[in-house]
């Protein structure tokens, strides 16, 4: 299921907002003592890239959330692949939980922290996810100013009647490996109200390619293995149901 662009749109604008209000506001001094003309705009853009960049002509801080982004992070199965999803597990932010609304908010998070390290001189070149940066993020985090944003993100998004769901998408533990998978094999992956079936109908070195039946019929998808669950009992052949 694909997430309409008007709702990733919304969400956006709604990220946005609250970077400015709960995040910018509350450091806005520490900030302009630092670097007295600094400012802040937020946008959402058209794509996946979702960064923080300065102009140090006009003293600019300028922060994009994609929209893409935003739909990847609806859904365990791409929301995976992004750096966020690995700190929440790793750093143990949000204790531990993937949902789409921790999602959203810790990137809230991760963007602004990025400003915090340019304003204090620490973002270097090649050397951007270094130990100053994951110490801002953890204060984030430990001061309770994330968890300010998911509440104030969970608020706005009720009261503008956008979707964000809090739903903990299932845990990786571990990745399965290739061997578990066959060819023919009935599988779930995603969580409701996503949750996707197929067959596979390849094994790869790290994912699976997963032909979707019912809803998603003449959909494939390539699946991390950790990621897929078996639906049904194993099949003896490789032939895929049709």
């Amino acid at each position: 299921m694909t997430l309409p662009n008007e709702h990733a749109l919304s969400l956006g604008a709604l990220m946005c907002e609250v970077t400015r209000e709960t995040l910018w506001q509350p450091a806005a001094d520490w900030i302009h003592r630092r670097a007295a003309n600094s400012r802040l705009r937020c946008r959402v853009g058209s794509g996946q890239a979702t960064y923080h960049r300065f102009d140090p002509r006009n003293h600019e801080h300028l922060i994009t959330y994609g929209v893409r982004m935003i739909a990847d992070k609806s859904c365990a199965t791409t929301a995976v692949r992004w750096l966020s999803s690995r700190e929440i597990r790793q750093r143990g932010y949000f204790d531990g939980e993937l949902s789409w609304r921790n999602l959203l908010a810790h990137t809230c998070c991760h963007e602004f922290a990025h400003l915090l390290q340019q304003v204090a001189g620490q973002r270097l070149r090649g050397s951007v996810h270094n130990r100053y940066f994951y110490q801002i993020l953890d204060e984030l985090h430990a001061s309770g100013a994330a968890a300010a944003v998911r509440a104030r993100l969970t608020r706005r998004a009720a009261d503008t009647g956008v979707a964000l769901t809090d739903t903990v998408f299932q845990p990786v533990v571990r990745e399965a490996p290739a061997v578990h998978w066959q060819v023919g094999d009935p599988v779930t992956f995603g969580q409701p109200p996503r949750l996707h079936r197929g067959h596979i109908i390849r094994v790869n070195r790290k994912t699976c390619t997963v032909a979707g039946t019912g809803a998603g019929q003449g959909v494939r998808y390539r699946v991390p293995f950790a990621l897929l669950r078996t639906c049904a009992s194993r099949r003896s052949s490789g032939t895929p149901d049709h």
